[in-house]
């Protein structure tokens, strides 16, 4: 069974598909991953761009009308083989090199007990309303949950493949992946990364349209974690 799944949705990403995949497979080398990108509804060909790759390992998923980045990584974890699966945004601003630093803990985990390895983004290269607008969604969220973390927007997660899919899927789920793996009983990890400006492209979504979602899906994960008391059960021995 393949160790590693690194899943990367992406929506007109025409531009940064290639370099981006050349990328992972370099930084990944020692466990040859199986690559799944998933093309969320693109229409510039994005999909098209990284089957002419050829790259080994590659699998390319498309979703015929746009789901979203949370629909995008369930429908890669779903399909993929690994144990571990690593995700990045496919807009390239999360550099591949970063990607050891998520799956090294969960291969050299021995208690059974760490679900989640989560980037947390320094220097980011992002405009300044960009940045406010993070800064100020990240400090109600971390009030309202308690989560531990600063930056649950960053898209280099490594988790447990069995984790991810036995929690509660919803739209913009991926925004609180610390907050519901500790619901379920699982330890969570937080490594710093790095962080680049974008080559190519644009973004897909803007500062207001992730506020208006943010403040109902914050009300809801709220409440998932207020019914939920019950801790991950232990393995049996």
């Amino acid at each position: 069974m393949t160790a590693l799944s690194i899943v990367i949705p992406m929506k007109n990403e025409a531009g940064n598909v290639e370099t981006l995949l050349k990328e992972i497979v370099t930084a990944c080398a020692a466990e040859a991953p199986e690559i799944i990108v998933v093309d969320d509804g693109s229409t510039d060909g994005t999909g098209d761009v990284a089957r002419a790759t050829g790259l080994p390992g590659l699998r390319v998923l498309r979703h015929p009308h746009s789901g979203g980045q949370s629909a995008a990584v369930h429908s890669g974890v779903l399909a993929a083989r690994g144990r571990v699966i690593c995700t990045l945004d496919g807009d390239g601003q999360n550099p591949p090199s970063e990607l050891p630093k998520l799956y090294a803990p969960l291969f050299a985990d021995t208690t059974g007990r760490l679900g989640l390895v989560a980037g947390q983004r320094v220097a980011r290269r992002d405009t300044l309303s960009k940045r406010l607008a993070s800064r100020f969604a990240n400090g109600l969220r971390a009030w309202a949950l308690k989560d531990g973390t600063r930056d649950t927007g960053c898209g280099l997660k490594g988790f447990r493949r069995d984790a991810f899919l036995a929690l509660p899927y919803f739209d913009h789920m991926h925004r609180y992946l610390p907050a519901l793996m500790k619901r379920d009983g699982w330890e969570v990890a937080l490594v710093d990364v790095s962080h680049r400006e974008r080559q190519a492209g644009r973004s897909n979504y803007s500062n207001l349209q992730r506020a208006l979602v943010g403040i109902f899906d914050l009300m809801g994960v709220a409440w998932l974690i207020r019914r939920r008391k019950k801790a991950r059960p232990e393995a049996e021995q």
